[in-house]
């Protein structure tokens, strides 16, 4: 399944400047997901984070993972439209290249387990097929605030 940047925001609730996937190129609802985020140089983060040498920050790969995850594990929630996905925690995170402007991230992340409202999730991140970035993270579901 494809996804274009209107039914990402349907599943998402981030929104510009933080909104960090542009299109779902693969899906299999509850299991995993494939999306790409276009680095351009017209993003915000470029003017501080080394204008003379611009590169993606790694925290943001990172946050583009975990909403690769959020996309990947919708159908989880019981009521999708009225919940969210919480950072719960993460770990065994590397970086191993540098993302600069002009490069496509494809991002990859997969469900490794389920406890109640805690998916177990991978990821990883790519650049021209060559591995830039992986981890290991807990994403927590919980009811949206009313």
């Amino acid at each position: 399944m494809i996804l274009d940047i209107l039914e990402i925001k349907k599943r998402l609730k981030h929104r510009y400047p933080f909104l960090m996937i542009d299109r779902v190129i693969e899906l299999e609802e509850g299991v995993s997901c494939t999306a790409i985020k276009n680095i351009t140089i017209n993003e915000m983060i470029f003017q501080g984070h080394f204008p003379e040498q611009p590169i993606f920050p790694g925290v943001l790969i990172v946050e583009a993972m975990a909403q690769t995850a959020g996309i990947a594990g919708y159908a989880l929630h019981k009521d999708p439209d009225n919940s969210l996905s919480y950072f719960a925690g993460f770990d065994k995170v590397r970086f191993r290249a540098p993302v600069v402007p002009g490069d496509q991230l494809v991002l990859k992340a997969h469900l490794v387990k389920q406890k109640m409202n805690i998916w177990f999730m991978q990821g990883k991140a790519y650049v021209d097929d060559k591995l830039v970035a992986t981890a290991e993270f807990k994403l927590a579901t919980v009811p949206a605030p009313k």
